[in-house]
């Protein structure tokens, strides 16, 4: 089942997720890649350097400029099944806000997530990477349909 992998990296992970993805390949192009601007820009590049690929990276906004929110928005609309986020925890970020939102999301939606290139390692070793995987459906009723003490 073709899935469709969200790729995120900081700045100072860029290098580590473009090695992941180079080593990784041969799964990875068998998916619909969705990235933000910068890093889908660089896994791009280093794909298309591959003899015979013509990689599918659709390219969102760069983080800080919107893709955030944009890869927050198809998490929320279902059209995220994994999410790979390179982040980098010794170094503040300019828009951690928006990191923290994204990972949240990704909680909150119960997408398969990973954070490193060990925790990428195991998910995509998973049964559940080449195969069907129903997440149970999120039941947020409780939350929309509470009463408000106005």
């Amino acid at each position: 089942m073709k899935k469709t992998i969200a790729l995120v990296a900081h700045d100072n992970e860029k290098k580590k997720l473009i090695k992941w993805v180079l080593h990784n390949q041969d799964k990875l192009l068998m998916h619909k890649l969705v990235c933000t601007g910068t890093t889908g820009g660089l896994i791009q590049d280093a794909l298309q350097k591959l003899p015979g690929e013509d990689p599918e990276v659709i390219r969102l906004k760069s983080g800080p400029l919107g893709g955030d929110q944009q890869m927050g928005a198809m998490i929320a609309e279902g059209k995220v099944d994994i999410f790979i986020f390179f982040w980098d925890p010794m170094t503040a970020q300019p828009h951690d806000v928006d990191v923290k939102a994204l990972l949240r999301i990704s909680t909150l939606y119960n997408i398969p997530t990973a954070t490193n290139g060990a925790t990428a390692d195991f998910l995509i070793s998973s049964p559940f990477f080449m195969d069907t995987y129903n997440s149970s459906d999120q039941d947020f009723s409780t939350y929309t349909k509470r009463q408000l003490d106005l």
